[in-house]
């Protein structure tokens, strides 16, 4: 390893606690309670009146440390918060106050015996009769901003750059409260979601991220290889094919929560690999999927936060049901004056389009172009919860039609906060229907078209074995994560998000 100035310091108190016999990096530690643990039994002994000390052994990593004289001050920070160390030279004797202040720094893990106390100044904290160095840290910790220490402003190297603290999550988290708040915020709201549909009945599943076939989706999907198999395979891109072949096989209500991985672009809102819901409901449609929805939002709400509404890039979002509710056809008429059932054919809406001065990509299907015209001009435009309902079939080919009208399908997909949260289905369940859609799909798209769908045989045999009527709906947890806890990319609800290379500096 090649040192800096400060990194060989910290090496150097590393050689020479191993010269005087101690381990830097012990084996076994004996912490017996976390930092929380031990404040809530001191105080619940206050609260008793009992006279005798209370004993802990606690560790973690140093946040602070004072220093003065024959006395020593410290902060101890371990996964469930932080509490002060307090050194006297009186219960340590000389050479083990000496040792603390020449061997420790901030950012190491210390672990400390001793009694628990309250200081003169009220504070909760341990008066440190023992104490062992449990890892050494090498490398200073920068901080997540300057701290004002006994009135003075200590500067610190901060961890302020986005791409450095995604690439150093490891450092982030460690300097930033705010940053394991997210992600603190984020395991609720899966434990959660869990909650809701297991007290609903829903089994949760799981099914394989390497697949033969791609499909359940409108996404390009990652290429790798079975090297004993001679076989290529597929990371997933949806699990709504495999769930629904489980509602064939008997089980009514099914869930998965997941990794999804799409070869597609990287944005403030996309991430090739990204967690999902999927459930799948047999006997309903896509109107008691639009309701459960907003009933499982609103209880993920009630859980974390005690409240339905949450601030989202300076808008206040109430996630009390119902949802706002838009039909997709007259959307477009009022947002862009055109009436997608009037012109049936690309080229007709083409035309339309060319006429209104829009941008897009001749020779596109028309089903894109759809999905191009909601995206500009309604998405953005959803700011509350909103259902966007009854999309074409073009876009849309495992969704059951509209009675009485094919080519329209029983589709809706929610919006927060400018972006698209979920998608869901009334499923189309005719083995028949579902032969001629996948058909359809590979005539009017190219091969690289991620609209394109690929014939899925054992699926379909799936069908023809008989299908229930079901309702089924896509969310991703990284989206609704954004939405909760007030981030404007997914990059700062991904503990690890997929970043460039960096160039190479010469």
């Amino acid at each position: 390893m090649e040192f800096t100035e400060l990194e060989r310091i910290r090496y150097e108190k590393i050689l020479a606690m191993r010269a005087a016999g101690l381990e830097p990096y012990p084996t076994r530690a004996e912490v017996n309670q976390t930092t929380a643990e031990a404040i809530r039994a001191f105080e619940k002994a206050e609260a008793e009146g009992r006279q005798d000390p209370l004993q802990a052994i606690l560790g973690g990593r140093l946040r602070a440390i004072r220093l003065m004289g024959k006395l020593a001050f410290a902060h101890i920070e371990d996964g469930s918060g932080r509490i002060q160390l307090f050194f006297r030279v009186n219960e340590l004797g000389e050479e083990a106050m000496q040792r603390f202040k020449d061997q420790f720094d901030i950012g190491d893990y210390i672990q400390a015996s001793g009694d628990m106390i309250r200081t003169r100044t009220g504070e909760i904290s341990l008066q440190v009769h023992d104490f062992k160095m449990l890892a050494k840290a090498i490398t200073p910790l920068p901080a997540a901003k300057d701290e004002v220490v006994d009135g003075q402003v200590v500067r610190h190297a901060t961890l302020a750059d986005p791409e450095t603290r995604y690439r150093q999550r490891y450092a982030d988290l460690a300097v930033n409260e705010d940053v394991r708040k997210i992600f603190r915020t984020r395991a609720a709201v899966v434990s959660a979601i869990r909650a809701f549909l297991d007290e609903r009945g829903f089994l949760e599943v799981e099914t394989p991220i390497l697949q033969p076939i791609y499909g359940g989706a409108a996404a390009r999907p990652f290429i790798t290889h079975h090297n004993q198999l001679k076989q290529d395979l597929f990371l997933r891109i949806s699990f709504e094919l495999y769930l629904k072949r489980l509602i064939v096989g008997g089980f009514d209500r099914v869930y998965e929560i997941g990794r999804d991985f799409r070869n597609e672009g990287v944005s403030y809102k996309h991430n090739p690999e990204f967690t999902q819901l999927e459930y799948y409901w047999a006997y309903a449609d896509y109107l008691k999927v639009m309701e459960l929805t907003e009933q499982m939002i609103a209880f993920v709400c009630d859980r974390i936060f005690g409240t339905r509404k949450v601030t989202y890039c300076g808008n206040e979002i109430d996630f009390n049901p119902p949802w706002r509710r838009v039909d997709l056809r007259q959307g477009l008429i009022e947002k862009t004056g055109i009436d997608i059932q009037q012109h049936p054919t690309a080229e007709s809406l083409e035309a339309v389009m060319l006429e209104k001065g829009m941008k897009f990509k001749p020779g596109t299907a028309r089903g894109k172009l759809i999905d191009h015209l909601l995206g500009e001009y309604l998405e953005p435009t959803f700011i509350q919860p909103t259902f966007l309902y009854d999309y074409p079939r073009d876009i849309s080919p495992l969704a059951k039609n509209i009675p009485g009208d094919p080519s329209i399908v029983e589709r809706f997909e929610g919006f927060v906060g400018g972006m698209e949260l979920c998608n869901a289905f009334t499923e189309l369940n005719d083995p028949l229907e579902q032969e001629a859609r996948f058909l359809e799909m590979g005539r009017e798209y190219d091969v690289e078209d991620e609209e394109r769908h690929p014939m899925d045989e054992d699926y379909l045999n799936a069908m023809s074995y008989g299908m229930p009527p079901q309702g089924g709906f896509g969310m991703g947890i990284d989206r609704l994560v954004m939405l909760l806890t007030d981030q404007r990319t997914i990059r700062e609800v991904l503990l690890f998000p997929h970043l460039r290379e960096r160039e190479d500096a010469s």
